[in-house]
């Protein structure tokens, strides 16, 4: 993930387990009220909880803030040349 030019960066700060925001969102890629999938410059982030949402977005800047209780942060790595099937696989399993 190397990119000329541009330092990649990523900021994750949570709030008493009820309000996460983060910096160096890319893409929005699932969401319900229990899991949120990312697309990050860090590669890809999924967030478990309950009563999860969305309190803003700003994908021009790569600002997300999720409201709700966070139960799980995890990078799902899916290694080169298969990575949609390993994400729909741990989203359906």
């Amino acid at each position: 993930m190397v990119e000329t030019g541009k330092i990649k960066r990523q900021e994750v700060k949570m709030l008493n387990r009820k309000l996460l925001e983060l910096s160096g969102v890319m893409n929005v890629e699932s969401f319900d009220n229990e899991e949120f999938l990312l697309e990050t410059e860090m590669g890809y982030l999924m967030i478990k909880g309950s009563n999860l949402h969305i309190k803003n977005l700003n994908l021009e800047q790569g600002l997300v803030a999720i409201e709700g209780l966070v139960n799980e942060l995890a990078y799902v790595d899916g290694g080169s040349g298969g990575k949609s099937k390993g994400f729909l696989g741990k989203l359906f399993k």
